[in-house]
């Protein structure tokens, strides 16, 4: 299992911890295995739960842009649900606030 996120079978990853430097040393994509990547390539459709997120600095925010990327490039939507008003505040004064799929409650 990787310690930053879980996939789970529905096409949830559950993320967690520190999103820091400390502890992204490669892309969201890159960390999957194949059988991952096949089902959320699949699905077509991924949703990044961040409820349990404890710190997040601008790697993490840069590694959730990287993600959103790389999703796209391989045809899946990403969402991102329960984000840290933390994050919010800081993709908004990075200017990244639109690149990330925020659910709506997240923007207020």
């Amino acid at each position: 299992m990787n310690p930053i996120f879980q996939v789970n079978g529905d096409g949830t990853v559950a993320v967690k911890g520190n999103l820091d430097r400390d502890v992204l040393n490669k892309n969201w994509w890159e960390m999957l295995d194949a059988k991952q990547r096949e089902n959320l390539i699949t699905s077509s459709q991924c949703e990044f739960d961040l409820s349990s997120v404890e710190r997040v600095d601008s790697a993490g925010l840069a590694w959730l842009v990287n993600a959103v990327r790389d999703g796209r490039t391989h045809g899946v939507k990403l969402t991102l649900t329960d984000v840290p008003t933390k994050l919010v505040k800081l993709a908004k004064i990075s200017g990244l606030d639109t690149l990330l799929p925020l659910s709506n409650s997240e923007t207020a």
